[in-house]
């Protein structure tokens, strides 16, 4: 589970509902830095158990560089509505789908860049599959070419066991109880994050995390198909990874012609483990492929 350190967003952005042809979603919105050279537009999508929250930390490196950034919740994740208990509107397509009516609904003035973390990331591979014209370049981070590794698998089935006889909060607890101690040396939390992380649990709709955590599971390889899209791709990652072994993510890479980084002192987030880096990375990358 990801924990991002700030639980308001960023100084200069908007939290607000985005009315797409598929529904309304929950996103923040910050614009490129006054001053800067507008280049274009970032959607962001979260990964598994994830939020938007997870995005505060590139907004304003991403700004400073000329960026309009958005990170959404997507259906079913956080303060996006979804059904509780129906899994249908979480097909991995449903849920493509409501990734290029979020695109549609922008209205982005210049390039329109696709970011997909983890989850979030084969959910993207899927919309540009689908459609992938309204896009300038697709960055998958942290995000593999198929299902998750079998430890991740495991922690999977676990949770779906746990949800078909615990509620959300019983599960809750069971997951911090599980959590491994703290580093005394790592920085300590900001005042109140253990209960954003819970409230951002709790938003989340078991359907949701039912269904998406299958597709995890059980996701084929599609490398190919997206290799053969007129797209520029970007492989993100941390040094180390759990969910998609690094070596897999370099061959990845390889194979759709991409553009590979690795974050040093990173591992599945970099996002939140190495932010400015990851920024840096990923404004390089989109100021090579303007659209």
């Amino acid at each position: 589970m990801s924990k991002p350190p700030t639980l308001d967003p960023p100084v200069g952005a908007r939290a607000y509902r985005l009315r797409t042809a598929r529904g309304d979603f929950a996103v923040v919105d910050h614009d490129a830095a006054d001053g800067s050279v507008r280049k274009g537009v970032a959607l962001l999508l979260p990964g598994f158990t994830g939020s938007k929250e997870d995005f505060h930390l590139l907004h304003q490196p991403l700004a400073a560089r000329g960026y309009r950034t958005i990170a959404v919740d997507g259906r079913g994740q956080f303060e996006s509505a979804g059904p509780a208990d129906d899994e249908t509107p979480y097909a991995q397509r449903e849920l493509a789908r409501d990734v290029l009516a979020q695109a549609a609904a922008l209205d982005a003035d210049g390039p329109l860049h696709l970011l997909g973390h983890s989850l979030g990331g084969q959910i993207a591979r899927a919309a540009v599959l689908i459609d992938h014209s309204p896009f300038a370049s697709l960055t998958l981070m942290a995000s593999g070419p198929a299902r998750i590794s079998a430890s991740q698998q495991e922690r999977v089935k676990l949770l779906h066991d746990a949800l078909a006889v615990m509620t959300m909060e019983e599960v809750w607890d069971a997951i911090r109880a599980m959590d491994a101690p703290e580093d005394v040396d790592a920085p300590a939390a900001p005042a109140g994050a253990d209960d954003h992380l819970r409230r951002r649990w709790l938003g989340h709709r078991p359907a949701q995390l039912l269904a998406t955590g299958r597709q995890l599971c059980t996701e084929p390889d599609r490398v190919a198909e997206l290799a053969a899209l007129p797209l520029p791709f970007h492989v993100l990652s941390g040094a180390s990874d759990d969910t998609w072994p690094v070596p897999l993510l370099d061959e990845m890479a390889v194979r759709l012609h991409a553009h590979r980084t690795v974050v040093e002192g990173a591992d599945h987030s970099p996002n939140v483990d190495r932010p400015l880096a990851t920024a840096t990375a990923l404004a390089d990358f989109w100021d090579r492929h303007p659209g």
